[in-house]
Formats: structure tokens, C-alpha cells, sequence
């Protein structure tokens, strides 16, 4: 599947720029690719980029990786729950209480990248189970409704994101 398959009702116009990061690249290709190249990038990052942050208030580099870790088991979970049928609407997470609690600076990069690549092959395991059916499957997250192939793509258009803002502002 495509980002171009997406239906205008499948996420939160919010998350729009997220699926323009992919273009037209397939799901599964895709997932595929970042698992191989994200580790390179991240074991890429100097070691004094590590725990630089770029302002005040904002994220170290090692707090960023880890937020599209726990996005994308977020994003994975809320997949799983609409794909198997599950009409509970589920709360949204707070994002600027989950990173100061990580605990993501007192990590190696080895560490994380061990971490991102157990998360991505499991969301490619269960991506990869659903057909065509179950990817247009909804349900409700923060209050908006999301496909499951849109929580997919969201979680490949996310990761895109922070390493653009990593790359630009960090390194």
C-alpha cells in the first residue's frame, strides 16, 4: 500500500506533514528500508552530539531517537487494537512527560539502536499480516479517527521528521 491509497478520513489533518515525508514509497518497502539505514544514521551521530539540545526546553538528540521509539510502539499498539476490531476509544500520550521520563541520555547508542530494531521488526511482523481489508480497518486515538494503514505510515513519515530535524539542527 501507498500513502496515495490513504483517504482523507484515515488521520488527523494534523499529521499531514508526516505522510508528505514519504511521497508515494510503499508501507512495507519502506519499513523495510528505515530498519536497514536508521541504525547507520544513528551510529553516525557524534558522540559529543549525544546530549546537545539546541535551545532551551528542547530535546537532546538521545531524547529524540528514543521519542520515535515510543511513538512507533504507540502507533503499533493503536494498529493492532483497530485491526483486530477494537471500537475503545484510546487517549492520546503525552509526549513532553514520556521524554524527560526516559531516561534516553544515560543510554549508549548501542543500546538504542538494539531497541529501534527489535520495534521495527515487530511493526514489520505485524504490518506485513494485514491484508487489504485490515489496513482500511479504523478506530479512535486522540480523539480523531485513524486507519490502520495510516498509523503505518505515520510511524515512517514520523521517524523521517526527527531525523530531518536532527540533521539540521543537531549535526
Amino acid at each position: 500500500m501507498k500513502p496515495s491509497a490513504l483517504q482523507s478520513n484515515d488521520y488527523n489533518p494534523y499529521y499531514q506533514t508526516y505522510i508528505n515525508k514519504l511521497g508515494d514509497s510503499d508501507l512495507l518497502e519502506t519499513m523495510s528500508k528505515q530498519l536497514k539505514n536508521f541504525p547507520k544514521f544513528i551510529a553516525s551521530i557524534p558522540s559529543d552530539k549525544w546530549d546537545y539540545a539546541y535551545g532551551e526546553d528542547k530535546w537532546t538528540v538521545a531524547e529524540a531517537l528514543l521519542h520515535i521509539i515510543d511513538t512507533e510502539r504507540i502507533f503499533q499498539y493503536r494498529a493492532l487494537r483497530f485491526a483486530r476490531n477494537d471500537d475503545s476509544h484510546l487517549p492520546g500520550f503525552d509526549q513532553d512527560l514520556y521524554v524527560p521520563n526516559s531516561n534516553a541520555n544515560a543510554r549508549t547508542p548501542e543500546s538504542i539502536i538494539e531497541e529501534y530494531e527489535a520495534v521495527r521488526r515487530s511493526s514489520l511482523a505485524l504490518f506485513s499480516s494485514f491484508d487489504e481489508a485490515t489496513l482500511k480497518r479504523k478506530g479512535t486515538a486522540s480523539g480523531s479517527q485513524m486507519s490502520v494503514a495510516a498509523l503505518g505510515f505515520l510511524s515512517l513519515g514520523h521517524q523521517r521528521h526527527h531525523r530531518d530535524v536532527i540533521r539540521e539542527r543537531y549535526l
